[in-house]
């Protein structure tokens, strides 16, 4: 069974619960996007899209969404390859908390629609073959952006091939 985070507070990407998908479900992410609530993955492209070229927002603009899953205390590698960097790195984290962005000042509630992969996370750096990101109680933090357009790691798959 699959499930699909559902976004229905005035805090944009803190789920208040994950719900199995069942057919016509009036709260799937799919009908938010239809009212307008958040974003589309379209309009969301779009908008990292509009960062200037060369920029992380602007690379992930290129980058389609493969993690749709909340996906705290998953193994998850980071898109970190050419033209983002000047060479391929793997690195491996494990998102632990999330953090949502900041309203700027004097803005109550975020404008509609909402931001699609908004807010980013507080990661444990679980490997890396990058020389700035350390393993062994290193943290970094990513944007839930990001996240979502990075490779789920099976590591069932990786021991039994080893």
């Amino acid at each position: 069974m699959s499930c699909e985070l559902v976004y229905l507070t005035s805090t944009p990407a803190v789920p208040i619960e994950y719900r199995p998908l069942t057919k016509g479900a009036l709260t799937t992410v799919a009908f938010l996007e239809k009212i307008g609530f958040i974003e589309t993955e379209e309009q969301e492209q779009a908008r990292l899209a509009q960062a200037p070229e060369g920029s992380q927002n602007h690379y992930l603009s290129t980058r389609p969404v493969t993690i749709a899953e909340w996906p705290k205390d998953m193994l998850v590698e980071l898109p970190w390859e050419p033209p983002r960097t000047n060479q391929s790195y793997c690195v491996v984290v494990v998102p632990i908390e999330f953090r949502e962005d900041a309203l700027p000042e004097g803005v109550e509630e975020e404008p509609l629609p909402r931001k699609r992969h908004s807010g980013s996370w507080m990661c444990a750096v679980v490997f890396s073959d990058h020389p700035s990101y350390p393993v062994g109680g290193f943290r970094i933090d990513v944007p839930a952006a990001e996240i979502a357009r990075s490779r789920k790691v099976d590591l069932a798959s990786g021991l039994a091939s080893s």
